[in-house]
């Protein structure tokens, strides 16, 4: 067989096997900065209709009833998105705000984020933080309807030995209503709300 025809023949098979093997590469990498963000929207009220049996049993309800005094919790929107760290994702909120949530780095456990709530195309909150591995963040406001938004953000990436855990809880403390607001770790920073124009 002519070297030169066999050599063009075995150079496209060498050439797939070489992007296949990028490819594989770049997956790996990216599955290691992988970050699953689910949000869910809870709508908080003194109707005295108790806690939405869809979060019942889940730790996000302990957690809503340690933090505010209403009586009625009621579940009203969901959404998980998929990403990786340096992408953002974006969720609507009810009313129609919109959450900005772009993961930055995973260290120790320890997912670096940052946060930036709109209204409309104007920013009115925004912040760095860092939240524990499968932690939950707990955002307090605006009031809606006849009581107030409570939004929950749940990070999940994957550990070390590639499982995910149940999240823990974060402690935290609410804030006035009126405002949105951010409860956090302990290790996260604080909220920098944007100057108004």
């Amino acid at each position: 067989m002519n070297v030169r025809r066999a050599v063009g023949r075995l150079f496209p098979l060498y050439s797939l096997m070489l992007v296949g093997a990028f490819a594989a590469t770049a997956f790996a990498h990216d599955a290691r900065r992988a970050v699953r963000i689910k949000v869910e929207s809870v709508l908080a009220a003194n109707t005295a209709e108790g806690m939405d049996q869809r979060i019942a049993r889940t730790p996000m309800a302990e957690r809503l009833q340690s933090l505010f005094e209403f009586s009625t919790y009621r579940l009203i929107a969901k959404q998980e998105q998929n990403t990786v760290c340096g992408r953002m994702v974006a969720f609507t909120l009810p009313g129609g705000r919109i959450l900005h949530i772009a993961p930055r780095a995973i260290e120790d456990g320890m997912i670096a984020m940052e946060l930036i709530l709109f209204d409309g195309a104007r920013p009115i909150m925004s912040t760095d933080l860092k939240l524990m591995n499968h932690g939950m963040l707990i955002v307090g406001g605006p009031r809606y309807q006849q009581g107030m938004l409570i939004t929950t953000v749940t990070t999940d990436a994957p550990d070390e030995n590639g499982k995910l855990n149940a999240p823990p809880v974060a402690p935290a403390a609410p804030e006035e209503a009126a405002q949105p607001s951010v409860a956090q770790p302990a290790s996260a920073s604080a909220p920098s709300p944007l100057p108004s124009h």
